[in-house]
């Protein structure tokens, strides 16, 4: 992800999503990485429950979706 933007949350996470995520409010997730879990959220309801997933497993994810 590059170019992306830092907000820091009420649950202490610095979460960011990707600067090819449109600007116009479509379906964006924002992450937040921590050495253990990467959090996931959807960027337009930030109160909703984040999902949380090991580290191997999210590489795997991005790599998929890179192909």
């Amino acid at each position: 992800m590059s170019g992306e933007r830092v907000r820091l949350g009420l649950d202490g996470l610095a979460w960011f999503k990707s600067s090819y995520s449109a600007g116009d409010g479509g379906e964006c997730v924002e992450v937040a990485v921590r050495p253990a879990k990467v959090h996931l959220r959807d960027s337009k309801d930030a109160t909703c429950a984040a999902l949380a997933v090991q580290p191997a497993a999210w590489t795997a994810f991005v790599g998929f979706t890179a192909l």
